[in-house]
């Protein structure tokens, strides 16, 4: 619980500190993207592979790993010297993650019976909402308190006292487990599958600020190629031993194909929108680390209420239906949003942005509970560990492609060099090219307008995903067989939680 609990907190805490961070470090745009995206990468490359090791060399040994690692990553943040330290320890982070978080629910698996498991996944899900709502707060709070005049860096630091206990009571309390017939790792497929992750969301990133040179393009078209050629390595792989990095056959799985698409782009979306939030309320309206943290209570709570629901009396009842009726939902809110940033301008309030954000929270809790359920319920029992851990990469993978295209939709809709110095005081400062000098209000105003209109622009695109969303959950089953048949079997139990760990960022 420790662990999950660090893991999910780390994420939704960083965020609301990037505009401290940017002040700080005097960090470029692309950097800011790679200090959210880089744990994101670096968590999706190495979450199967994480719960490989765990099942050849013993969950325990790999949890203790994991979670040694992630403090003294954190360690490694919070003192951070430069933007470029910051980004590696980032990344360093989320590999030590991807070797903590995939032990978390195979040791619960493994230590309880099965009576037991849905206490313990009471708790777990309690745990997750805890992350959700207090993880904006913690870092807004940390922030604003700068605390012995530290002031960003204890949202990383308060990661030491966690993961050291965390470190003692595993290793007093913890048995060891191994899988009765452990797989060979496909260090192969890993380094292909990552490389063509790196050629599509690092071109991707840097982008805009180099121009968009030939290099990049080349890049990212040959990202694909790459993607095609790991295809081809892992049908020799599965020929071979047996033993590939991804389990193809579950792509004859028509809902589990579709699923991971829903995946993907439900991640692209939230890596989007959360980020874009996070850089229009702090550095476009001017507001405090705290203000903005408060003003994302409403959606964090209207997410685990619409989450509990659906699982236990909607989905049951209706179905896929509650999948589409969330992604519609969540249309609804942006475009609310939208409208409510459009009319009102740079003079908007917390209180008016209440009703747009509680639409798409409860929108949202309608699509992250169920959706493992909707998508795993076809696939078969011998490989539900592979597509449970399948599915948390794609969404990681999905967060990070996001981050990348924020480049696009947000710092690529505001005039050139707007974004170069994304806190608003590089080419809005007085005496820069184009900017006025002087009254204070004026160049409050013109920041809030040009943050605003990336917003907006950045909202739309959001918008549209979100209805490439709804018309792909019509390859979701009708109902998930589960739901059926009258309950769940054994192995689908611990399956339903991650996703909602994950999802819930």
């Amino acid at each position: 619980m420790t662990a999950a609990f660090m893991d999910l907190v780390d994420v939704t805490i960083v965020n609301i500190a990037i505009p401290a961070i940017e002040r700080d470090l005097g960090a470029s745009f692309s950097a800011i993207q790679w200090i959210t995206a880089g744990y994101a990468l670096a968590f999706a490359a190495g979450l199967i592979t994480g719960g490989r090791l765990g099942d050849i060399y013993g969950r325990k040994r790999l949890f203790l790993i994991g979670i040694t690692g992630f403090t003294l990553a954190s360690a490694l943040c919070g003192f951070a010297l430069s933007t470029e330290m910051l980004v590696a320890s980032r990344i360093l982070q989320g590999a030590m993650a991807a070797m903590m978080v995939p032990q978390v629910l195979a040791i619960v698996h493994t230590t309880f019976p099965a009576h037991e498991r849905g206490k313990v996944f009471g708790l777990f899900g309690a745990v997750v909402g805890l992350g959700a709502v207090s993880g904006p707060l913690l870092g807004a709070l940390l922030t604003e308190w700068n605390l012995f005049g530290l002031e960003w860096r204890p949202i990383f630091l308060i990661n030491l006292p966690v993961g050291i206990a965390g470190i003692i009571l595993g290793r007093i309390y913890i048995t060891e487990s191994r899988a009765p017939k452990a797989l060979r790792l496909d260090l192969v497929g890993v380094v292909m599958v990552t490389t063509a992750l790196m050629m599509l969301i690092y071109p991707l990133t840097r982008g805009r600020e180099l121009d968009w040179p030939l290099w990049g393009h080349v890049s990212m078209l040959c990202s694909p190629l790459v993607l095609a050629a790991f295809v081809v390595y892992e049908r020799y792989k599965t020929r071979k031993d047996g033993s590939p990095l991804v389990e193809l056959s579950l792509f004859r799985v028509r809902s589990f194909a579709a699923g991971i698409a829903v995946q993907l782009t439900l991640g692209v979306v939230m890596g989007v929108f959360f980020l874009v939030w996070t850089l229009y309320m702090q550095i476009g309206l001017g507001w405090s680390a705290l203000r903005a943290g408060l003003t994302g209570v409403p959606f964090s709570i209207a997410v685990s209420v619409a989450a509990g629901i659906s699982v236990q009396q909607l989905v049951p009842r209706f179905g896929r239906k509650v999948l589409q009726a969330g992604a519609l939902t969540m249309v609804g809110g942006v475009l609310i949003y939208l409208w409510t940033v459009d009319r009102v301008g740079v003079d908007i309030t917390p209180w008016q942005m209440v009703p747009a954000l509680v639409v798409m929270g409860v929108g949202m809790g309608l699509i992250v509970a169920p959706l493992t359920d909707a998508i795993l319920s076809e696939v078969p029992r011998e490989h539900s560990g592979s597509a449970s851990g399948l599915l948390n990469t794609v969404q990681q993978t999905g967060t990070a492609l996001g981050l990348g295209l924020v480049s696009v939709v947000f710092f690529g809709a505001m005039p050139d060099g707007a974004g170069d110095g994304i806190s608003g005081h590089g080419s809005a400062q007085p005496g820069a090219e184009g900017a006025p000098a002087g009254d204070p209000e004026v160049m409050r105003e013109m920041v809030g307008n040009t943050f605003g209109e990336a917003f907006l622009n950045s909202l739309g695109w959001v918008a549209g995903v979100l209805g490439v969303i709804f018309l792909l959950m019509f390859l979701l089953p009708a109902r998930p067989k589960q739901h059926l048949e009258g309950g769940g079997s054994d192995e689908s139990e611990p399956l339903k939680e991650p996703e909602l760990t994950h999802s819930g960022r």
